[in-house]
């Protein structure tokens, strides 16, 4: 049996008050190449909201679920939690974990799916928080993507029909559904499985739940206008179904595994206003969060590591994703900056 000290859940972060907006702000655009007037734009996002991102209590609400089956299936695995960009930090969860005697850390990133933000970049905040603080005795091993896990498609799935019966019945057999990921940049997209896994999850929902018209595109763009993003853009995308004579839509946010800002800001703002300017009816289906299949997935993921099983559960045309990232694996794309 594998031995590990403690679960790590590692998420982006975000601020829970009107004061900590533009700090946080500041952390996630530190060392990029970013007008201050795009980051006060977006950080009025987050004041809509009262200055409160709900990330941080989805993932307080995902941690109780999980200790809570843990303990059911009597698993003795501290939970501890950090962000990238906010309270609490990485380094500050390490400094805790190695005071508490932790040494051998499974981690959880919250992505289903492998990209160089998603997944590498995860890696590197380690191993920067461990040059912080200069521990040198702990050791990580992360939970493989769950992009083609059953788990993951069933609770969709689940969300997506839920969806697809909010459209009126003379409308929902030819009701468009939008999945949606974040964009990220196209040289990223090439050298990386992100789009390919997106790709297979879709595929593997419509086989699921029978949605005969759909497409995958992107939201939350936040490059140059000079560096080619992965598109259509969802609101781009909406004027295009009205054109073609679309008669309802639903997004289907499922490149993101809870409803957090950039779900509520571009689905339930932007993309539906723009949706209600075009008069073309608009739902949005949730994201899986913390429900019971979710969180049931994410356990038989800790006992595949913690149990050392032979088999990794998944479905459809591509493997399961490995245990250990190869060295190459999602790499860092660097452009040049144009002054």
């Amino acid at each position: 049996m594998n031995q590990y000290d403690a679960l790590l859940l590692i998420a982006f972060g975000g601020p829970e008050g009107q004061d900590e907006v533009i700090p946080f702000m500041e952390n996630v655009l530190r060392g990029r190449n970013i007008p201050r007037a795009r980051m006060e734009e977006v950080s009025e996002h987050y004041r809509m909201f009262g200055g409160v991102s709900p990330l941080n209590a989805q993932n307080r609400a995902l941690i109780a679920a999980l200790e809570d089956e843990l303990k059911a299936h009597d698993i003795d695995l501290p939970i501890y939690w950090g962000n990238r960009n906010w309270h609490p930090f990485i380094a500050d969860t390490l400094r805790q974990m190695h005071a508490d005697g932790v040494r051998n850390v499974l981690v959880l990133f919250t992505a289903a799916y492998g990209s160089y933000s998603s997944c590498r970049q995860y890696r590197e905040d380690i191993a920067a928080a461990l040059e912080e603080t200069g521990i040198t005795d702990m050791d990580f091993a992360r939970i493989r993507a769950f992009f083609n896990h059953p788990g993951f498609v069933e609770s969709n799935a689940a969300i997506l029909r839920e969806a697809l019966a909010q459209i009126p019945a003379e409308r929902r057999d030819a009701a468009h559904v939008a999945f949606t990921a974040h964009s990220i940049p196209t040289s990223m997209a090439d050298v990386g499985p992100y789009v390919s896994q997106l790709n297979e999850t879709i595929r593997l929902l419509v086989a699921d739940t029978g949605a005969k018209n759909h497409a995958l595109v992107y939201q939350s763009r936040s490059g140059p206008p000079s560096m080619p993003w992965l598109e259509p853009d969802i609101c781009d995308h909406l004027s295009t179904l009205k054109s073609e004579g679309v008669s309802a839509v639903v997004v289907s946010p499922l490149g993101f595994v809870s409803d957090h800002m950039e779900v509520l800001f571009d689905l339930d703002v932007e993309a539906k206003e723009h949706a209600a300017e075009l008069n073309l009816p608009y739902e949005r289906a949730s994201t899986p969060g913390n429900d019971p299949r979710m969180v049931d997935m994410i356990v038989e993921l800790i006992r595949e590591r913690l149990e050392d099983w032979p088999e990794r559960r998944h479905i459809g045309k591509l493997p399961p994703k490995q245990d250990v990232c190869p060295e190459n694996c999602c790499p860092r794309i660097q452009h040049p900056r144009k002054v």
